[in-house]
């Protein structure tokens, strides 16, 4: 899917399109100009944002290709008929914080389980209709998933091969849906690939996770809650690296097959936040020690051998990526203030209100 050549997928759905990764995708892949006609699906729940794909639409060449439907990928009466318009899915769409999958675990199985079924569902009809010669060719479909699936690595790193032992309602939804996918190549042999990545960070990032979070309220000099010693390792991954990665497993991927994505900059959350308050010019003593999540992953680390026999790497190295991150929500604070406002004001209380009345000074 690169400038100047035929896609191999010229129509996309996309769905979890106005959320953080998909929109950088979406994004990435209508700015190559290559022809690619993209329909973005998304429920719009609190993590979707409009927003996300304003530089899409105000071009007038990229607007046109892009349609944008709001609903539910767990609505096959919606899904249904988009499918049927497209060469390929690329499934974002999912409720991704671990935080809000302790406070309600059940919105995650709506998601992250049956959406993905009624997906491929609807994936697998259309693959019906190619056999009897109604359309041209089965869809494809990609599955965005997590290096969470794999659990607490506490050394090594993991490979795709590898027992899946989730901790969290969250990467426990994200591997159920993964199975299912994998059940559909086996039992109906369904063009499917899988990919994995790992944790993500930039531009549009929603300020619930930790460095938007941290960004946000370093800037307003508020108090930023680290949870337990911040000792959890990490392996960070540009959003733009992310979504690039994403499009090359879905022109060259072998179906059937599953890739890690990782970032390969693996630090601690304690390095991460000092990296971003030194950007930001600001102090230490606003970082607070809060009680740490329950079921808290110590660390994610995962092998890219697989990608990179497929001819990926990535760009953008840890501290300019971060570096750019911070200065993009220096000048889009617009975008940021919006969002933590409203519900938002009501879940940071629930989730760090307590935490933080109980807080004590983090140590360097």
């Amino acid at each position: 899917m690169s400038g100047g050549t035929a896609p191999r997928f010229p129509r996309l759905l996309v769905t979890g399109g106005a959320g953080f990764i998909g929109s950088c995708f979406v994004r990435d892949v209508l700015a190559r100009k290559d022809g690619t006609h993209i329909t973005v699906l998304d429920k719009m729940t609190y993590a979707g944002n409009r927003a996300n794909l304003a530089p899409a639409e105000a071009d007038p060449e990229q607007a046109a290709r892009l349609l944008f439907v709001v609903g539910d990928i767990a609505d096959a009466s919606v899904v249904a008929p988009l499918a049927s318009e497209v060469d390929a899915i690329v499934n974002f769409a999912a409720e991704s914080h671990v935080d809000r999958s302790i406070l309600d675990p059940e919105a995650f199985l709506r998601t992250d389980v049956m959406g993905v079924h009624v997906l491929l569902e609807a994936a697998r009809a259309e693959a019906e209709r190619a056999r009897r010669g109604e359309r041209a060719g089965a869809p494809r479909m990609l599955q965005v998933s997590t290096d969470e699936v794999y659990g607490s690595v506490e050394t090594g790193e993991s490979r795709e091969g590898d027992l899946l032992e989730p901790r969290s309602p969250y990467s426990a939804a994200k591997a159920a849906g993964e199975l299912l996918v994998r059940s559909y190549f086996v039992t109906y042999g369904m063009d499917v690939v899988v990919t994995r990545g790992s944790n993500t960070y930039g531009p549009y990032h929603h300020p619930e996770k930790l460095i938007p979070l941290f960004i946000t309220n370093a800037m307003d000099d508020q108090q930023l809650p680290l949870y337990g010693d911040g000792l959890q390792r990490r392996d960070w991954l540009y959003v733009a690296d992310h979504a690039g990665a994403i499009g090359h497993v879905l022109a060259h991927g072998v179906a059937g097959e599953t890739y890690n994505v990782p970032g390969d900059n693996e630090r601690t959350n304690r390095d991460v936040v000092t990296a971003l308050l030194d950007d930001l010019g600001k102090p230490w003593s606003l970082v607070r020690q809060v009680e740490d999540r329950p079921g808290h992953d110590r660390r994610y680390a995962m092998d890219g051998t697989r990608l990179a026999a497929l001819g990926w790497t990535n760009r953008m190295p840890f501290e300019r990526g971060l570096a750019a991150t911070v200065e993009w929500y220096r000048a889009n604070q617009d975008w940021w203030r919006a969002i933590k406002s409203g519900e938002w004001t009501d879940y940071y209380q629930r989730q760090y209100g307590a935490r933080l009345a109980g807080s004590r000074e983090a140590g360097r």
